[in-house]
């Protein structure tokens, strides 16, 4: 991992709009969408980027919240352009997304590594042309785990029961708690917190 990074900008993955807002798949925008409320930070559209964006003024500097408002398997089309217009380094941006090879309740902050059929992380390498850019896991556990039959697409557009909803969004608070260290590049101190 790069010894100088410091999160600059933060990606919230999911799908825009009412009928996706509540599917698992929205879990990195959900993280986006409470560190946002916890210090009261707009989110408005910004169209160059195909984004909701808001800025977060810290004392280690100014941190970009991206939401973006294309669907999830052209999310490096928002991340690239906001990067290569801030001048913000892969390293320093951190992506929050549904983990599936992650129990409800648990999140991991991981530098780089593949997409693991993500089509958010798919297309965000692909655009970026590098995987050395840092995650942050939220889980939302296997259909295995609960009903073998269903199918991965359609257990991640759909809505957590109310029990994984709550554990979900417990992993989300936990994790909001680690942002002082990441926007101040200590990251063994944040892994320790959340993993």
């Amino acid at each position: 991992m790069p010894e100088t990074a410091k999160i600059q900008m933060i990606v919230g993955l999911g799908n825009p709009g009412p009928a996706y807002q509540a599917s698992r798949h929205n879990v990195g925008a959900w993280f986006v969408e409470d560190l946002a409320a916890k210090h009261a930070i707009p989110l408005r559209e910004e169209k160059r980027f195909r984004s909701l964006c808001g800025t977060h003024n810290t004392a280690s500097g100014k941190i970009l919240l991206l939401l973006p408002q294309t669907y999830m398997n052209l999310s490096g089309d928002a991340v690239f352009s906001a990067a290569d217009y801030f001048n913000i380094p892969a390293a320093n941006i951190l992506i929050a997304h549904d983990e599936l090879d992650l129990a409800s309740g648990r999140a991991q902050l991981k530098y780089s590594g593949g997409h693991a059929g993500h089509n958010g992380l798919k297309d965000i390498i692909k655009k970026l042309g590098t995987k050395d850019f840092w995650r942050l896991r939220v889980g939302i556990d296997h259909p295995r785990n609960h009903n073998p039959q269903q199918e991965v697409a359609d257990y991640v557009l759909s809505k957590p029961s109310p029990s994984q909803r709550q554990l979900i969004d417990e992993a989300i608070a936990r994790s909001i708690t680690i942002e002082h260290w990441l926007y101040a590049g200590h990251f063994d101190q944040a892994m320790q917190a959340c993993n």
